[in-house]
């Protein structure tokens, strides 16, 4: 739904306040991308994997407690990557990860 003129002037009117108030971070946000969150998040959920995998393999005999850790904190950050690549994949605007949407796919394949 496109904004009509007296939105548009207070919108406009916040731009520029923030481009005044703060420039440095105005620049930071013009120049961020998607792809840069996308690298981001990979990096952080690619460590968080390593590091479980670590953890659980270095004290699997030695100490199982911290191995189990290890071992959730390898399935959490497969799991943070795998929701994210989906949302990325489906799009804005897309349903697919919601409750409903959830409900429908499981009606559908019971139907089957």
């Amino acid at each position: 739904m496109p904004l009509n003129d007296k939105e548009q002037k207070i919108l406009d009117e916040i731009e520029r306040q923030f481009l005044q108030d703060d420039p440095k971070l105005a620049k930071a946000v013009r120049t961020a991308s998607a792809s840069d969150t996308l690298r981001r998040s990979t990096r952080f959920t690619a460590a968080g994997f390593v590091l479980g995998l670590a953890l659980m393999l270095i004290f699997f005999t030695s100490n199982t407690l911290v191995a189990m850790i290890g071992f959730v904190v390898m399935v959490a950050s497969a799991s943070v990557f795998i929701v994210g690549l989906r949302r990325r994949t489906m799009g804005p605007g897309t349903a697919g990860l919601g409750i409903e949407s959830w409900a429908d796919r499981l009606r559908s394949k019971w139907r089957r």
